[in-house]
């Protein structure tokens, strides 16, 4: 379908569109608001409704200086622009909303699960299932790509590295969308700015499906303490040097964690490159003569392109001055990484895809400060695979009919891409 818009794969060309709104990326990334906020009003004050207000940082530059000085920003108010008192941080927080030398202990416990390494013994397994999942597509000629692909591909691969078995992996997902999608009635009954969730407060995301999950991570913890292997889970509970490990609390929030962000930001990656794909057809037949550096490149940029965390909230700690702009403490401080990764002072043509792009500051994954992604390998790893699946088995990808957005400022998505595959 012909892209006839300023900003290349998003309809919004609002240049004040309301960034406390859920509904502020329904038309895909407000990119000609972040266009002008990083030419006019790097930092910006933006009032809430319903909220305190808070301060959008929008280039690159500042967002690579701040998001590396915890002591400055802490992530231990929480990281989404919602507010939460003492009793609600501490219930529902994991190891992503706190700080040095905590969060750093806490990533010492979990990190090798998901080092380089360890997620590199997963790559027959991805590629065995991507493959799969092409064929089929082909097959039926006309699918969903969401459902079809970007949806089904991290789902299947979760329940195999968390060592849960592949028959409760749909259901996982489901809750998992139902946590960090709590902004969708597409996901939710429990739509968090449309209904009272007051009664969830204390659960993370404010949602009752985490009650079912912190069920389900009970039943592991007692898998695990009779001996079994669950994959992964069991190093995430191994003690460091010191005898410690992580408590039953931590592990079932941290389990909520990585149901919910470990599918979701990958899939929504997918789905932004076979949208590319569907729409630049240069794209796929530069895949196709790649090497496996070169892909893995093409994937860096995919993940630039797609943006999928389009920010994460911090808070002041004292008073700053930056920019000129008076920063109190305790006010909340929101790095918009959707808007640094079109950066033009950070990225040449930002609103090109570049598969050859190098370097790639990209900061999807936050890359640059304490706290950067800890799945980051993995979904590297399963976009470049895609992309070679794609390439040595689809002939032409092409979308036929309009793509839609998952309503929410915080995870940008497509969740329905309608595409007609053809074989090679």
């Amino acid at each position: 379908m012909a892209q006839d818009w300023t900003y290349p794969f998003s309809r919004s060309t609002d240049p004040h569109v309301d960034l406390a709104s859920q509904d502020a990326f329904n038309d895909g990334a407000p990119y000609a608001t972040f266009e002008r906020m990083r030419r006019e009003d790097p930092v910006a004050w933006c009032p809430e409704s319903g909220g305190r207000g808070f301060w959008s940082i929008t280039r690159h530059a500042d967002i690579a200086d701040l998001n590396r000085n915890p002591q400055l920003l802490s992530s231990a108010r929480g990281i989404r622009m919602e507010d939460q008192s003492e009793e609600e941080y501490e219930a529902r927080k994991t190891f992503q909303e706190t700080d040095p030398p905590r969060h750093t202990h806490f990533r010492m416990l979990v990190n090798k699960a998901f080092s380089r390494q360890e997620v590199a013994k997963f790559e027959p397994q991805i590629r065995a299932i991507t493959r799969s999942l092409v064929d089929a597509a082909v097959e039926q000629g006309e699918v969903d790509a969401v459902e079809a692909i970007a949806r089904q591909l991290p789902m299947r691969m979760l329940g195999q590295i968390i060592g849960v078995p592949d028959a409760d992996s749909d259901w996982l997902v489901e809750k998992g969308d139902a946590l960090i999608s709590n902004s969708d009635p597409d996901y939710t009954d429990f739509v968090i700015d449309q209904v009272d969730t007051e009664a969830y407060r204390l659960l993370p995301f404010r949602s009752p499906a985490a009650v079912e999950l912190f069920d389900y991570a009970n039943d592991l913890i007692a898998r695990m303490d009779r001996g079994e292997d669950v994959g992964v889970l069991n190093l995430v509970r191994q003690p460091d040097k010191n005898g410690v490990r992580i408590s039953d609390d931590e592990f079932r929030n941290f389990f909520c964690l990585l149901v919910a962000a470990g599918n979701d930001t990958t899939r929504y990656s997918i789905a932004a490159s076979i949208h590319a794909l569907a729409n630049l057809p240069h794209l796929l037949e530069a895949v196709r003569a790649m090497d496996e550096d070169a892909v893995r490149t093409a994937a860096d940029e995919m993940i630039r392109w797609a943006s999928p965390t389009t920010h994460f909230r911090r808070t002041a700690t004292e008073d700053l001055t930056y920019h000129g702009k008076r920063i109190a403490a305790g006010d909340k401080v929101i790095l918009w990484f959707a808007s640094a990764n079109r950066d033009a002072e950070a990225f040449g043509n930002p609103y090109e895809i570049d598969l050859a792009r190098s370097p790639n500051r990209f900061v999807s994954f936050g890359q640059g400060g304490p706290h950067v992604c800890l799945g980051m390998w993995l979904a590297k790893l399963e976009v470049r695979i895609v992309l070679e699946e794609l390439a040595r088995h689809v002939g032409s990808i092409a979308q036929v009919a309009d793509h839609s957005y998952l309503r929410s400022n915080f995870i940008l998505g497509i969740k329905r891409l309608p595409v007609r595959m053809t074989g090679r």
